[in-house]
């Protein structure tokens, strides 16, 4: 007798089954993560020093703006990243 897990499993792998990666493939996906990474800490970097040289003025509100605009970025630059790798997958 299956248990209830084992039974999940096999319904999940019926309708999404899963996608064997190449090598090369793997090595693109890490590439692209690699990069996403570094442009994510790019922003970061700058933002927290706008933010920072923000707090040194007392402008409270250009701190926030500034939070909310790294918010934006990271999930702008991981829907791109994520579009990217979605690509990879695909073409194997």
């Amino acid at each position: 007798m299956k248990t209830a897990y084992e039974l999940a499993m096999e319904r999940l792998s019926k309708s999404a089954p899963t996608i064997k990666l190449s090598e090369e493939q793997k090595r693109q996906l890490a590439e692209l993560e690699s990069q996403r990474a570094a442009r994510v800490a790019e922003r970061e970097l700058l933002l927290k020093g706008e933010m920072a040289r923000a707090a040194e003025r007392g402008e409270f509100e250009e701190i926030e703006k500034l939070e909310k605009q790294l918010a934006s970025d990271r999930k702008s630059i991981g829907a791109d990243y994520e579009a990217k790798k979605e690509k990879v997958r695909q073409a194997g």
